[in-house]
């Protein structure tokens, strides 16, 4: 299960995440913290019997206009994404359920989403690795890959396919766990091979547990059997391969021991409070609050929480009507740096709300003038927008 806290939750999709996300917890800056957030979180998985967890994310968010990353990566920082990388591992693992590093080998240097098309990654390959080595040597018990051409290491097959970057994945840094893909319907890999044939090509190149993903079905189920069988049959799959990815997988399936009990949930609120970077005069009473709506990426999807949601339980008389009665302006933005639309509709609503407030609950980078007061919550979780809220609301 996809569980990373913050804006990725399965578990929590209609009320949202009551764990920070990645860029909350590296800007705090607290490997215990996140390892105990990472206890917590996997506590629910096992609650729920779950045994792996795809999560964490691994990737240095090295560019702004990254569409399927941002506050999902602990930073840009190599070093400091490699050591919250490897408390999360902890935190997860110590509760009895796997974690998955990923999307090996880095997605953070992409300005496309792997879902809808094949990035090319052009980036330093070795600074983009260190998480994913530190994640190796933590004892991680899967790795999984991420669809993604990188040139310096096979110019000609996405890592999910390519021999040449799994071998790294094995012989350099030393992973003898789980490699899990990523999805396989995701057009990055379907679009050009089409389903059943990359599954029998990322298992040839030495992946051995096949995420087949939500738009799969049934269909697709049997698509990507029939293809392994025939692959088998033709000899362009060696049965060798087979049974060592299915040991892998068992291997993994007796580590799993879930424990729900014993980690202290307190810590994600205490994470979401830390994890908050404010400006000016951000104290407000009874405000106007428009929340600019932004389609979320594929990954996190729509999550039934937001920040209105969280003006209510603050704010008895707060109003979302933009005509306004004179109120005080709290604007909410969602990645406004790489959204031309929002940065507009900043610009227009400022001009009349010269005392606002503005809240950045994705990635912050991007500043309309004219505020008076600036928040980043570093994510767009259930407890990063109350912690917001709570806040402006000087509770």
């Amino acid at each position: 299960m996809d569980e990373e806290g913050g804006d990725v939750t399965r578990l929590e999709a209609r009320t949202g995440s009551s764990y920070p996300g990645a860029l909350a917890l590296g800007t705090v800056d607290d490997t215990g913290l996140t390892s105990d957030v990472a206890a917590a979180l996997a506590a629910d998985l096992a609650a729920a019997g779950i045994t792996m967890n795809l999560a964490p994310v691994a990737d240095m968010n090295t560019n702004p206009d990254n569409p399927v990353i941002g506050v999902r990566s602990f930073g840009f920082d190599p070093e400091l994404v490699a050591r919250h990388v490897v408390a999360f591992v902890e935190g997860t693992q110590r509760q009895g359920v796997a974690a998955c590093a990923k999307h090996f080998p880095g997605h953070g240097d992409t300005a496309v989403d792997s879902h809808l098309g094949l990035p090319v990654v052009e980036g330093d390959v070795e600074a983009a690795l260190v998480p994913f080595r530190s994640a190796v040597a933590a004892g991680v018990q899967a790795v999984m890959t991420g669809h993604l051409l990188v040139p310096r290491l096979d110019r000609d097959e996405p890592a999910t396919l390519s021999p040449a970057v799994l071998r790294l994945l094995r012989e350099e840094l030393g992973f003898d766990g789980v490699v899990v893909t990523d999805a396989l319907d995701m057009r990055a890999v379907s679009g050009s091979f089409g389903l059943g044939e990359a599954a029998a090509r990322a298992l040839a190149a030495g992946a051995d547990a096949l995420c087949l993903g939500q738009e799969s079905g049934d269909s697709g189920v049997a698509e990507v059997h029939r293809a392994i069988l025939g692959a088998a049959a033709s000899g362009t799959l060696a049965a060798e391969r087979v049974e060592e990815a299915a040991a892998r997988v068992e291997a993994v399936v007796r580590w799993a021991a879930p424990d729900p009990a014993g980690p202290d949930r307190g810590a994600a609120a205490a994470a979401a409070r830390r994890g908050l970077r404010s400006e000016g005069d951000v104290h407000v009473d009874a405000p106007l609050v428009v929340e600019l709506d932004a389609e979320p990426s594929i990954a996190a999807g729509r999550v039934g929480y937001g920040f209105r949601d969280a003006a209510r339980r603050v704010w008895p008389d707060v109003s979302f009507d933009s005509g306004g009665d004179g109120r005080r302006l709290v604007l909410v933005l969602r990645d406004a740096g790489r959204r031309p639309e929002q940065q507009a509709a900043a610009r227009e609503l400022l001009a009349r709300h010269p005392r606002a407030v503005v809240v950045e609950t994705g990635l912050p980078g991007w500043r309309p003038e004219g505020a008076t007061g600036y928040v980043a919550t570093l994510g767009a979780g259930r407890v990063n927008l109350d912690a917001a809220a709570e806040l402006l609301a000087g509770s």
